[in-house]
């Protein structure tokens, strides 16, 4: 009897439980709501944070949400902000605390100081999601400062470590490159992996640093003109260089900057030496003169021409879009300055090569210009018709490329891909010939190291002292703005230090008198693009002039051209700095 019973007791206690006010009945104070909290993460300047760790507090406690994983354990959720800085964190948890509970949020980030406990006072009630579950809403804010920790020493010294190593030759620049990128990702996922002190710079931000846009622009335009290298079109330019200017040599090379110069206004500076690199090689090996003698005049040219207008150079793009200013400004503004400080690099290129262009000057002119026309003729018209109409089609694409938001790197790899297919030229012989795989590493490698220096702080330490020093003085601002950018542009990339100073110069310009006036943004483009002049990696168009060159046979050291460089910086920055002063302040 008592066996017959049990069943029956046991189904009656289980209903009689799940009826209103039984036992087993879903208690109401304990039902499970949902917090969804949206926010920002901002650095000191305003800047968004990305990737910054976000961690709800309950209490004063943390609230850790777990998640299954594949083999069936549970790991803590990790809440972390994206690109923009934002993020959306979904806390559930019983109703009461939802309603009673003291919550906050806690925010890090390695390279920046922790924030203290930021309450959340601004919950709302929204009522009854599409899930069934009472929700509440918040928005909150956070700014982190920065901290000059571990991260921050072990990336400066690997900036200077590849420096020395670059300056003093000890190994190729681009080896150089690569042992810093790689130091500064070891570091970061093994002892960063334990102390969060040592992350420096991760592998996922590492390809997010990386220019793609400059990677693939250089390869594009490489293709195109080691197929339009075969027409013998760059042989032939050589030979009417030399003609139009009658065989003297210094007028050819003023000559050859000022065309570099017009050019680089237009393109970018880096496509601009690509086309004229070949031409001036041959023109050297024809007069029997270091190639440098006509290439180094020509970076130089390449880098002031590029600063006269917007599109010239990427640190223009970036203050014309945060600053509101058009391409006419640029135009207006800069284009006199450029001038003459043109003049003022030709004038310098005689004195420094004038030994050099007297040991080249040509006695018979006329049989010198006989010989070139008969041995330097187009020797495949077809190329040069078809790769000349391709060409011309990228840099209409390069002069459009705003009005389609196309990056410029679409139109090289259209054009490289066009100029191939038409031309049934061998792919797998241009890129192993024509393409200089060890810039455009050492280029990958360069925007690592950089970048491990922007995400640590140190260029925004610069600009935090830049800010500092100023004190409200309109002349020492501009002084230590287009200095302090030229010094770093000969140094690192002047597109993250552009970025970083960006928010500076805006803050300077509404707060020092006089400043409104915009006089702040053309002490920052000056700067930042002639600084580039400064050393043999100060510029994309450096680079890839003298690898183009170093693997021609001819290659220039560090020191080589630190001397032509810097001088010509100096003269380049001194004449800006007069100009800004007493023109545009």
């Amino acid at each position: 009897m008592t066996r017959c019973l049990a069943p029956l007791l046991l189904v009656g206690a289980l209903i009689w439980g799940l009826m209103p006010g039984g036992a087993l009945a879903e208690d109401p104070a304990k039902k499970e709501a949902v917090l969804i909290l949206l926010g920002e993460v901002q650095d000191a300047t305003g800047k968004p944070l990305a990737e910054a760790d976000v961690q709800p507090y309950l209490n004063g406690k943390p609230f850790r949400m777990y998640e299954r994983t594949a083999l069936g354990g549970k790991v803590a959720q990790e809440h972390v902000t994206g690109e923009n800085g934002l993020f959306k964190i979904e806390v559930r948890a019983e109703e009461e605390k939802m309603r009673e509970g003291s919550w906050a949020i806690k925010v890090k980030k390695p390279s920046f100081k922790s924030s203290q406990l930021i309450p959340i006072s601004n919950i709302s009630d929204k009522g009854t999601n599409a899930e069934g579950l009472h929700e509440f809403n918040a928005r909150v804010h956070a700014s982190l400062e920065r901290s000059a920790g571990m991260a921050f020493w072990i990336a400066l010294a690997v900036l200077i470590g590849i420096y020395v190593l670059i300056s003093f030759e000890l190994v190729h620049r681009t080896l150089a490159a690569m042992l810093g990128a790689a130091m500064v990702l070891a570091v970061t996922h093994t002892i960063g992996h334990y102390n969060e002190e040592f992350r420096v710079l991760t592998f996922e931000q590492a390809l997010k640093i990386v220019d793609w846009n400059v990677i693939f622009l250089l390869m594009g335009m490489m293709v195109i003109v080691g197929v339009l290298k075969e027409s013998g079109v760059f042989q032939w330019m050589a030979y009417k260089s030399f003609q139009l200017t009658g065989g003297r040599i210094f007028l050819l090379a003023a000559v050859l900057c000022v065309v570099t110069a017009f050019l680089s206004a237009f393109l970018d500076n880096v496509t601009t030496m690509l086309l004229l690199t070949p031409v001036t090689i041959e023109i050297s090996l024809i007069l029997g003169i270091s190639p440098f003698a006509f290439l180094v005049p020509e970076i130089m040219a390449s880098n002031f021409g590029g600063t006269a207008t917007l599109i010239g150079d990427p640190p223009n793009i970036m203050i014309g879009s945060y600053a509101g200013l058009t391409f006419n400004d640029f135009v207006k503004v800069l284009t006199p300055v450029v001038i003459v400080t043109m003049v003022a690099q030709v004038l310098f290129t005689r004195w420094y090569y004038g030994k050099d262009y007297r040991a080249a000057a040509v006695d018979d002119v006329e049989g010198t210009i006989s010989f070139l026309r008969e041995k330097y003729q187009i020797t495949d018209a077809k190329i040069l018709y078809v790769g000349g109409t391709v060409l011309i089609g990228v840099i209409v694409l390069f002069m459009l490329h705003g009005l389609f938001h196309m990056e410029v790197s679409v139109a090289a790899l259209l054009g490289a891909a066009l100029i191939v297919v038409l031309n049934k030229s061998d792919i797998v012989h241009v890129l192993e010939h024509d393409v200089e795989w060890p810039s455009l590493v050492f280029f990958i490698m360069l925007f690592v190291i950089v970048g491990a220096a922007e995400e640590t702080g140190i260029l925004e330490a610069i600009a935090h002292w830049i800010q500092g020093v100023c004190r409200g003085d309109l002349v020492i601002a501009i002084i230590l703005i287009l200095w302090t950018s030229a010094i770093l542009s000969a140094i690192v990339d002047n597109i993250p230090f552009t970025a970083t100073m960006l928010p500076v110069v805006a803050l300077l310009s509404q707060t020092i008198p006089g400043a409104q006036t915009g006089v702040l943004w053309w002490a920052l483009a000056l700067g930042a693009c002639y600084g580039g002049n400064g050393t043999i990696i100060g510029a994309s168009a450096n680079v890839i002039t003298t690898g183009i060159a170093e693997k021609a046979g001819h290659k220039i050291t560090f020191f080589d051209f630190l001397k032509h460089g810097a001088p010509i910086t100096v003269i380049g920055c001194v004449i800006a700095t007069v100009y800004v002063i007493v023109f545009l302040r």
